[in-house]
């Protein structure tokens, strides 16, 4: 097959900051070039693609829709091209390894013990972007992701790390200055709700048999994370997981209101593409989360 010769990054350049002036001077003086050298690059792309990128109207330059479409792509080609470049610049020889993971894991779980593996593993440039969904990863760059759903991802491995099942909590003011010691003390609680798991307080009651007025009332909040930051300024009694309320209740602040959890049968998984579970990054990686979390459950 016949090689397509392909524009330079300075015609494209040229092209998209022409297009987005939508006049040639200004972006002659941005690109310290004349206008009649942006001319002249706009018109070799012009050529080259067989369309007219411009339509000159009243000495005004404006996009045709070919030029619109094409700027549209050309924008996210330089800004790919910018991000993958300054990976590798700042990078330097280490191992890069792109990871999307769930916010509120990332910021109570994995970035506080991010300092222990890059102690243990310096050659690796660790690069973490938030993602609540699931995503292809044919069409995103990630070498992995820390899920949090079932074990199921077309066309990638899941390794489970950690169980999702709840626990009631509150903080130690909001228990005392409600004299909260039964779950039957909890029609008089405020129960912060969550906007994906509006049956969970239900489905508690449930287990504890126990049929209040109030297990669907009470604010509503759309992350663990906000839900942790209302327990911290005594606005009611929360369900949540244990590894974001660990470090709270071993302080003291937070206590949990019962022994009577709920499972769950969804939980949080390291996800890769099946033809990169054994890229020796990615196999670190899991390797020192699954030590991790056998450090932090103690051993059960």
């Amino acid at each position: 097959m016949k090689r397509i010769r392909l524009p330079s990054t300075t015609t494209l350049a040229a092209f998209e900051c022409a297009a987005r002036h939508l006049n040639f001077g200004r972006a002659a003086a941005e690109l310290h070039l004349t206008p009649g050298a942006i001319s002249q690059q706009v018109r070799h792309l012009e050529e080259q693609l067989g369309v007219a990128l411009f339509a000159r109207v009243r000495q005004r330059v404006l996009l045709t829709s070919a030029g619109e479409g094409y700027l549209r792509e050309v924008r996210r080609i330089l800004r790919d091209l910018g991000e993958v470049t300054h990976q590798a610049m700042a990078s330097g020889d280490k191992e890069i390894l792109n990871l999307a993971v769930v916010p509120t894991f990332a910021a109570k779980w994995l970035v506080p013990r991010l300092p222990g593996f890059f102690a243990k593993h310096a050659r690796i440039n660790l690069n973490l972007v938030s993602r609540n969904a699931p995503f292809n990863f044919g069409a995103e760059p990630f070498d992995a992701a820390i899920h949090y759903g079932e074990a199921s991802w077309p066309g990638a491995v899941c390794t489970h790390l950690l169980d999702d099942n709840m626990w009631p909590v509150c903080s130690a003011h909001y228990q005392r200055s409600l004299n909260l010691y039964s779950p039957a003390d909890l029609e008089r609680a405020t129960l912060l709700q969550q906007f994906t798991r509006p049956s969970a307080w239900q489905e508690w009651f449930a287990q504890a048999q126990i049929e209040p007025w109030n297990a669907f009332q009470g604010p509503r909040f759309d992350s663990f994370n906000m839900i942790l930051e209302a327990l911290q300024v005594h606005m009611g009694v929360g369900l949540l997981p244990d590894f974001l309320v660990a470090e709270g209740i071993a302080r003291g602040d937070l206590v949990r209101f019962s022994s009577q959890g709920l499972p769950s049968t969804r939980g949080y998984y390291l996800v890769c593409p099946e033809a990169k579970q054994d890229v020796p990054a990615v196999a670190v990686l899991r390797e020192w989360l699954l030590e991790e979390i056998a450090k932090s459950s103690g051993g059960h």
